[in-house]
């Protein structure tokens, strides 16, 4: 398959993608609240892409929730180029993908991340993955949430789970801290076996992230919360901030490629502590 068509076949269903999200966002909160809107591009003096960033706050169900698309081109830095699979002696580069962060307002939903994308060097691969932040373990949850993402690797290969879940599990770890950051989830990267199959994989693990936040929010939407699970979930979130400030590739991917710093920020929370 041409790769113009993959990268059109990838960045056209990262944005279908992010509107679904929303709008099954609008329904969570009865549609009472809209998502402020911010395009973007990358340069602002020759065309090298861009994106559009959807934040929603201060709604009866989300705190604030991000949902980003992109789809950005050009050549990475001379000092960054060594660090990317396939960039080392041509630093040009395409990339597409959505991320979405949501934090709850009722502090017995966790907090949930999820993102998926395209990248394309000299080499090509897919990326992305899910996981949960609760700042209140509930087992149950979180035996629906693995249980539901495995039978969907599964449907497409009985190795991924295990590999994705320990990859997972290992990437989201504050070392400094020598904990990890939620109940874990999937997390993949470099994925280029087979254009159809992985792509394949990559939608169903954004229709999969749609049908878990659907059913983890509406269960807990009602439940009642006191002033000290809230102040639970400050101190959690503060976690969430110290990996996505040291740790987190995206991040330092969006930053370092030039990419919209508001839309790479959204994923933090409106409002976190320590001690």
């Amino acid at each position: 398959m041409d790769l113009e068509i993959k990268k059109d076949l990838t960045s056209n269903w990262f944005k279908l993608l992010q509107d679904s999200i929303c709008i099954d966002i609008l329904n969570l909160e009865n549609n009472k609240i809209k998502f402020q809107t911010t395009s973007w591009k990358r340069n602002l003096n020759r065309d090298e892409g861009g994106g559009e960033y959807r934040i929603l706050t201060n709604g009866d169900v989300f705190e604030k929730v991000g949902v980003n698309f992109s789809k950005v081109y050009g050549k990475f830095p001379e000092k960054f180029k060594k660090n990317i699979f396939g960039a080392e002696k041509n630093p040009r580069f395409w990339a597409s993908g959505v991320s979405v962060v949501m934090h709850m307002k009722n502090p017995l939903i966790p907090a949930m991340h999820f993102n998926t994308r395209y990248i394309s060097t000299t080499k090509q691969w897919f990326g992305g993955g899910m996981d949960v932040t609760p700042s209140k373990i509930d087992n149950l949850e979180k035996k629906y949430f693995h249980q539901t993402i495995k039978k969907m690797c599964d449907n497409h290969n009985k190795n991924y789970y295990k590999k994705y879940k320990k990859w997972c599990d290992e990437y989201f770890y504050l070392a400094h801290r020598k904990e990890a950051r939620g109940i874990g989830g999937i997390f993949f990267d470099y994925k280029n076996n087979n254009f159809e199959k992985d792509f394949t994989f990559v939608r169903d693990v954004g229709v999969t992230f749609q049908i878990i936040f659907n059913d983890i929010i509406r269960k807990k939407l009602k439940k009642k919360w006191t002033i000290r699970d809230k102040e639970i979930q400050y101190f959690k979130r503060g976690r969430y901030v110290e990996f996505n400030l040291l740790y987190d590739r995206g991040t330092k991917f969006g930053l370092q490629t030039g990419g919209n710093i508001e839309g790479i920020l959204m994923s933090l929370p409106p409002f976190a502590k320590w001690k």
